[in-house]
């Protein structure tokens, strides 16, 4: 029984993760897709294009509450 409940909670564990690496994942690559397409966008001169990646990060950090944003290396 106890092992029964383990085995549960260890699958339980396992897909709210996936889901949280999904939700993660498709956060990132919306950011980077609007990063990508303010540097590719033919109609912005390239101070345009900076501050529109600028606007990007902005827009992030005032959803986080960040006011800084760290980069962890290995």
């Amino acid at each position: 029984m106890a092992t029964s409940a383990v085995v549960e909670n260890r699958d339980l564990v396992r897909a709210v993760a996936a889901e949280m690496a999904i939700g993660v994942e498709t956060a990132v690559e919306c950011w980077l897709s609007q990063i990508d397409q303010a540097l590719t966008d033919v109609h912005l001169t390239t101070l345009g294009r900076l501050n529109a990646v600028n606007e990007i990060l902005g827009k992030y950090k005032r959803l986080t509450g960040k006011t800084q944003l760290a980069c962890r290396r290995a």
